[in-house]
């Protein structure tokens, strides 16, 4: 096991609009050094997962509507590779490694520092909206409604939600990299629902994005499941909401599309699925881990999944040709081979 928690420099150079990050470095670190020049990264959910981490496995970020993959944004990489030797690696200087590690994983060499394109920010709108789960037809309904015509800078999640000693929920978090005038014009059918639990919605610096979702920061066991939607129609949103979530704790449904959908020169490539799922439930006990990963199977064959999931969503009974194309699947066991014939860097996911 490698940590790389003291490897956690941050220089951001705000007239390149770019930043060079250890790897140990936290996302919620990267996005408060970016929103002091009016910068931003490209952040995911939580403020606690390391920038390198999320990057090397792609990354769906609050903004990859709007500026595509996680990955996307690498602009180059400080690696020690398989024999020992450190390089900067960039699309230039290697092409191969560099396109293999912006999704692929630690399976190619171990990352030091990595340097990431930073994008202008100047106005961010978000936060969280709940309702009791009773609303969730009509959420729903509100949530398809906004994503069909949501802008690039727009995104939205719909998230059923019920948790342990709380009645079941539904929420739709949102951000908007805009004017709040903008953004209320946007979610307002969100506004013609039932009055809210509460309503975190504000202006918000691009530091606060982890207190929309409020995840947990803590290190826990968990069981999660993904799959990407090719379509979120009539049938589809009624077998999300046929039955109770239970066991699970929650069932978050991202909007994607945008910036997603345009060439992406990593292994991922362009994701043509408009929405990805993400199922979760705690395992406190072995008959809770079979009933939550039941619950997990089922709803997922109830939907319209294409059958790839992202990396940075794989679980444990997945490996990394779920997440990739055959062809791009081929491509990535090849140059492990020629990378790394010795399998000396082991990622959670192999390739190989």
């Amino acid at each position: 096991m490698l940590r790389t928690r003291r490897l956690d420099t941050v220089n951001v150079d705000p007239a390149t609009r770019t930043a060079r990050v250890g790897a140990g470095v936290r996302s919620g670190r990267l996005q408060a050094a970016a929103a002091a020049h009016g910068l931003t990264g490209l952040p995911g959910s939580s403020p606690v997962v390391s920038v390198a981490g999320v990057a090397l496995g792609g990354g769906l970020s609050w903004f990859g509507r709007k500026h595509g993959w996680i990955s996307d944004g690498v602009t180059a990489f400080e690696i020690v590779d398989a024999e020992g030797n450190q390089r900067h690696v960039t699309a230039g200087t290697d092409p191969d490694m560099f396109w293999a590690l912006r999704g692929a994983g630690g399976n190619f060499a171990i990352v030091t520092a990595l340097e990431v394109a930073l994008h202008p920010a100047p106005h961010l709108y978000g936060g969280r909206t709940l309702w009791t789960a009773g609303h969730a037809p009509a959420v729903a309904d509100a949530f398809r409604r906004i994503t069909a015509t949501a802008p690039d800078e727009l995104t939205a999640w719909l998230d059923l939600l019920h948790f342990p000693g709380a009645p079941p929920m539904v929420a739709v978090d949102a951000t908007y990299l805009g004017a709040e005038d903008e953004a209320r014009d946007l979610l307002a059918p969100l506004d013609l629902l039932p009055a809210p639990l509460s309503d975190s919605r504000k202006t918000m610096s691009v530091a606060e994005l982890g207190s929309i979702t409020a995840e947990p920061t803590d290190p826990g066991a968990g069981l999660s499941r993904a799959e990407l939607l090719t379509t979120l129609d009539d049938d589809a949103t009624e077998a999300l909401l046929r039955n109770p979530i239970a066991p699970l704790l929650s069932v978050q449904l991202r909007h994607l599309g945008g910036a997603f959908t345009r060439p992406s020169d990593s292994p991922h490539g362009p994701l043509t699925e408009p929405y990805a799922l993400y199922l979760f439930g705690l395992p406190t006990d072995p008959a809770a881990a079979a009933a939550v990963t039941a619950r997990q199977r089922d709803l997922a064959a109830a939907l319209p999944a294409s059958g790839r999931k992202p990396y940075t969503f794989l679980n444990p009974d997945e490996d990394a040709s779920d997440a990739f194309t055959p062809e791009a699947t081929a491509r990535l066991r090849t140059l492990k081979r020629q990378l790394d014939p010795h399998n000396l860097f082991r990622a959670n996911f192999p390739v190989a």
